[in-house]
């Protein structure tokens, strides 16, 4: 029983079908945000939303049998926790004060998909690997942002006090200006007072969009690498003693033919000699 559920949660088909509920349940949760589709059909989406709960129950049930009697295996794993939050988030009751909560509850199922396609959680297991490195990047950033927040709000907080005004809005304008979102605009207010403001834009502009953004790409791309070797290497896995032991007996096996034809090889071409020596006789 245990062999033939691990065989079946493990299975190619099984994994697809819930990958096919994940998205059902996503289309759905988009049709209910029609006021017209919610009056016609909305018994219809309430029975199919614990259809599909169901199956999710279902799923964690067949996961913990598959590892019993060791269970705690499955809270072991980041994924299967998530997962089962996100069924226990759901069976909250959708009324009263906790039909907010409900509500958040069944988009998380949505956010299943990630656990359930390998690929999606390679990436999200980059990102996260990647925030010790990223926070090295964004302290750099940081440092870049106030000096040249500072050394704006000296430089035009008079002449353009709308995006100079003090710290806090020289901060926000120079995160307009790394966005490169119209940010030209704002350079060219500056010339208005200093014909060489544009030297101080463009030089932010390639120091924040350019190096640090391309920082984060390096540290991202490094860590994607590390994550993708980690996972041929869980893939792989160690050698067992029981494949050890059928390499033996193969290795064995291919001896014991090989000898065989050896001896054969060799009666053969002791029964040729005698036949020559005859015929000299």
């Amino acid at each position: 029983m245990k062999q033939f559920v691990r065989n079946l949660v493990s299975a190619p088909l099984f994994e697809r079908l819930i990958i096919g509920i994940i998205l059902v349940n996503g289309i759905i949760l988009g049709m209910e945000t029609s006021p017209d589709l919610m009056r016609q059909y909305g018994d219809l989406f309430y029975l199919a939303n614990h259809l599909i709960l169901g199956v999710f129950i279902l799923e964690a049930a067949l996961k913990m049998i598959a590892l019993a009697p060791d269970i705690s295996r499955y809270f072991k794993d980041g994924w299967n926790l998530f997962d089962f939050s996100v069924i226990i988030f759901s069976l909250i009751p959708a009324t009263g004060e906790f039909a907010m909560i409900a509500r958040l509850a069944r988009l998380l199922r949505v956010v299943r998909l990630i656990s359930t396609i390998p690929e999606l959680r390679l990436i999200v297991s980059t990102l996260v690997r990647s925030i010790p490195s990223m926070l090295h990047v964004m302290t750099l950033m940081g440092v870049i942002f106030y000096i040249y927040a500072i050394t704006g709000y000296q430089l035009f907080h008079e002449h353009d006090p709308t995006h100079w005004r003090s710290l806090g809005i020289s901060l926000l304008t120079l995160f307009r200006v790394v966005t490169l979102e119209d940010w030209t605009d704002v350079m060219y207010k500056a010339m208005e007072l200093h014909p060489f403001a544009w030297m101080y834009f463009v030089s932010f502009v390639v120091l924040g969009t350019f190096v640090v953004v391309n920082l984060f790409i390096a540290v991202v791309i490094n860590n994607l690498d590390e994550a993708k070797a980690e996972r041929l290497a869980e893939l792989q896995g160690p050698v067992t003693q029981k494949e050890i032991l059928k390499d033996l007996r193969d290795t064995q096996t291919a001896l014991k033919r090989l000898e065989e034809r050896l001896e054969r090889t060799s009666e053969s071409g002791s029964q040729s000699s005698a036949r020559l020596e005859k015929g000299f006789n």
